[in-house]
């Protein structure tokens, strides 16, 4: 049944590793849509999971499909947790991105763990999830998905920019939503501090105390994804193959690798802002509290770049993986060709019933 209001639980656990990401939103339609986060919540991996998430690509099949059992129960067990722990019994359903095991579109292949069938038993509740394996057969990039968030959600902003595991970006061309994604960030940022024994670099510190190697500097932004035009998107796999070989071969400092690669960042991303001088940037991820990342972007650029609140900061993408469930429900599109490459717009996603 369409209705005008929903009230939704959005999840998203991205590649960055920092944790599951829980809103309870309200999404109200009366002639454009609006939003409101009620409750809100990261719900941070443990040792056991980081270990098993961060090397999902060199698992069998068979040993994948079984961690994707064992990720299943354990999401349901965290989003069970979350609704009693907010006292919440209004649930139209829970929308969820799963985690990303595998992404090449390339080989139309991509795999979200954690959206199995059970989900919905195990929560008594109707669950929507499993965006991207539509898209991607339809030819599609099967990402970036939340750009019909930021363009039904967020169209006062110009630019809608992302800096998670991936930094990623939308915007509005010839009257067509487009977004891809531009370069890693924490997914790089995050693996070299480790090295230290840190889980991030708090604010930059480390970074802003090394030096910029610009031999590696030129070869970074030489790699051909760059020269590639949208829509494109990046998955563990391509950092991996190209980015961990090239910065681990000048054997550099923790802190001159860190120095270097934010340089390398915010390039990409200026790159992308420039062509249009007066414009608004929304910026929301974990990488705004970079304050030394987020200087740097603004130092390449003119525009306008507006950090917003820290549910906006924390949660966008939780809050529109759930709507993007509200639009699937409805039958309306939540993936646009402009966007992923897919051979037309439509609406993506698996709905489970309890």
């Amino acid at each position: 049944m369409i209705k005008s209001e929903y009230k939704i639980i959005g999840v998203m656990s991205g590649t960055s590793l920092d944790g599951i990401d829980l809103v309870y939103a309200s999404y109200k339609f009366f002639n454009s849509w609006d939003f409101e986060i009620i409750h809100s919540e990261t719900l941070p991996y443990d040792n056991f999971w980081v270990e098993i998430l961060k090397d999902l690509i060199s698992l069998s099949e068979p040993e994948l499909k079984q961690i994707d059992i064992e990720y299943t129960s354990y999401l349901a067990y965290k989003i069970k947790d979350f609704i009693i722990k907010n006292n919440i019994s209004d649930i139209d359903a829970i929308c969820s991105h799963g985690h990303t095991a595998l992404h090449r579109p390339d080989k139309m292949l991509t795999y979200q763990i954690g959206n199995l069938p059970i989900l919905a038993s195990l929560l008594h509740h109707r669950v929507v999830c499993d965006f991207r394996v539509q898209d991607v057969k339809l030819g599609g990039q099967g990402a970036p998905l939340v750009p019909v968030g930021d363009d039904l959600l967020f169209s006062k902003f110009d630019y809608c920019l992302n800096l998670g595991g991936f930094a990623n970006i939308s915007t509005t061309f010839n009257k067509e939503r487009i977004a891809y994604d531009i370069c890693p960030v924490n997914i790089v940022l995050n693996a070299y501090v480790k090295q230290m024994g840190l889980d991030f670099d708090d604010k930059g510190n480390m970074a802003s105390k090394g030096k910029i190697n610009n031999e590696l500097l030129k070869q970074l932004n030489e790699l051909d994804f760059y020269k590639e035009t949208h829509p494109k998107s990046l998955g563990l796999e391509w950092v991996k193959d190209f980015i961990f070989p090239l910065m681990d071969s000048f054997q550099l400092e923790v802190k001159d690798i860190l120095r270097t690669f934010i340089e390398h960042i915010a390039i990409q991303i200026s790159n992308e802002l420039n062509n249009n001088k007066e414009s608004s940037v929304l910026v929301t991820g974990g990488g705004v509290y970079n304050d030394f990342l987020f200087d740097s972007i603004k130092t390449y650029t003119n525009n306008a770049i507006i950090k917003p609140t820290k549910d906006i900061i924390e949660f966008k993408e939780a809050l529109i993986f759930g709507f993007l469930g509200v639009l699937k429900l409805r039958g309306e599109n939540n993936c646009l060709k402009s966007v992923t490459g897919a051979k037309y717009d439509h609406s993506s996603g698996v709905i489970f019933h309890a």
